[in-house]
């Protein structure tokens, strides 16, 4: 599956693996990613695009606030702040 402008990506590399965005400009060597929180559309993250995994959703992306992207990516259930969800422990493993 390519990734074009709007695509919903997840990282599966580096200290923000799990964690998903929005792919906001697409070259051959880097994939410019937001997510509205940390990585805002005004400085978008660079990331190289074999450590990206493309979901089916496309977004629009004119117009659109980071408040409106977060409520977007909020739909993604592993969706947290610091994409670090090796981490983070269920009730029962306590």
């Amino acid at each position: 599956m390519n990734v074009v402008k709007g695509s919903i990506v997840r990282s599966t590399a580096g200290r923000d693996r799990n964690t998903y965005y929005v792919a906001v400009e697409v070259s051959d060597r880097w994939i410019m990613l937001c997510d509205g929180r940390y990585r805002k559309l005004g400085a978008p993250k660079r990331k190289n695009p074999r450590h990206i995994s493309p979901t089916a959703k496309v977004l629009r992306l004119e117009g659109m606030t980071d408040k409106q992207l977060r409520k977007q990516l909020a739909a993604f259930p592993t969706q947290n702040a610091g994409g670090n969800h090796d981490l983070m422990m269920d009730e029962t493993e306590r």
